[in-house]
């Protein structure tokens, strides 16, 4: 199972609602709710093509910073879910995108 599931298709990281960044950082300091997470590394594939294939690994995104100090999963910024899902429709920025794994602490 991947670490990081998107379904931001217009992500160029996405490949199949898989994330294939070489790091994702979850941003969103005192967050409340989820919609006030993002994805710090969208970036729209009409402006960046596809990159899925930029990788260190060869594979799925599994390297995760969370910089959400208000998550129940945010251990010294590194993200203790098994998995997280990030969210967006018709996405334009980074801000758009939002992590739906986020639970308030």
């Amino acid at each position: 199972m991947a670490k990081i599931n998107c379904n931001v298709t217009n992500c160029s990281h996405n490949k199949s609602s898989v994330c294939y960044s070489n790091i994702v950082n979850i941003k969103g300091g005192k967050a409340e709710d989820s919609c006030n997470t993002c994805c710090g590394n969208f970036l729209d594939e009409k402006d960046y093509s596809t990159l899925t294939n930029n990788t260190n690994a060869g594979g799925a995104c599994d390297s995760l910073v969370c910089t959400v100090q208000t998550c129940v999963y945010n251990r010294n910024l590194a993200c203790t879910a098994e998995t997280i899902n990030v969210d967006g429709t018709n996405v334009n920025i980074y801000t758009e995108t939002n992590c739906s794994t986020f639970k308030h602490a």
